[in-house]
């Protein structure tokens, strides 16, 4: 099965293409994601006073909701295929609130609603991009968004990492969210920790994953954008990523 199913309508523009996805780049992890970064940060110290048997279920739940979201993204392209991204941000925003209400209870009770959430944005954006979230290889780069730093760091994103394709006879989907759960879990941890934040759970859990569904979207583009270029003008994706790179600095 090809993995394009949308052949640009005339030759992508190199140029073009790259200062697109600076674009998008920078709307993810800009100046709004330094605000963030203090929550995080804040977050980190609060994390220190959750039980350890809480900090574990942070870490099993967080794979599982992984798994899970892999299995329910897939079904929920066959019933709504494509996505509104502004309706995305707000479903994100009530999932968080809901799951900021009860603190760190309803904050892991809510993790595979938002990662299913979270997952099917990245596959929709790899379908603008002129990918079918249906081919393995897509699928497989769609949960390795995942692994990249969160918006709720001040490190910024590996562009390298962030380009790397995985071979699809590697291990299996399932045994690539085994993988990516661990680092995931210290992103989705500082989230569920700030949700526990007494009296404003509701409202940082709503805002955390508005942007939460923001980053890993724009993320996706960036990721698939630069795939396509290189396909389409048969480059190097290292080099492509360079040149992203040299925008973005």
């Amino acid at each position: 099965m090809s993995e394009i199913i949308y052949p640009p309508e005339s030759k992508l523009n190199e140029t073009v293409v790259l200062d697109r996805l600076a674009v998008r780049y920078r709307g993810a992890t800009g100046p709004g994601m330094a605000l963030m970064a203090k929550l995080g940060d804040h977050a980190d110290g609060l994390a220190e006073y959750i039980p350890k048997s809480a900090q574990h279920g942070i870490h099993v739940a967080t794979e599982k909701a992984l798994h899970t979201a892999i299995r329910a993204a897939d079904m929920s392209h066959k019933v709504l295929p494509s996505e509104d991204a502004r309706l995305t941000r707000l479903v994100a925003a009530a999932m968080g609130a809901v799951g900021g209400v009860g603190g760190i209870g309803t904050a892991l009770a809510e993790l595979p609603l938002t990662t299913t959430l979270f997952l099917r944005s990245i596959q929709a954006a790899a379908r603008q991009e002129g990918f079918d979230p249906k081919a393995d290889n897509v699928r497989f780069d769609s949960v390795r968004i995942f692994a990249s730093n969160g918006p709720l760091t001040s490190d910024e994103t590996d562009l390298a990492f962030m380009a790397a394709r995985m071979a699809v006879g590697g291990p299996t989907l399932q045994a690539l969210a085994t993988q990516v759960a661990p680092r995931l879990a210290l992103v989705f941890g500082k989230k569920v920790a700030a949700q526990a934040l007494p009296v404003l759970g509701a409202a940082a859990g709503a805002s955390i994953n508005t942007i939460y569904a923001n980053y890993y979207r724009e993320m996706a583009h960036v990721h698939f954008g630069l795939r396509r270029l290189a396909i389409e003008t048969d480059q190097p994706i290292e080099q492509l990523t360079k040149k992203l790179e040299a925008r973005v600095a």
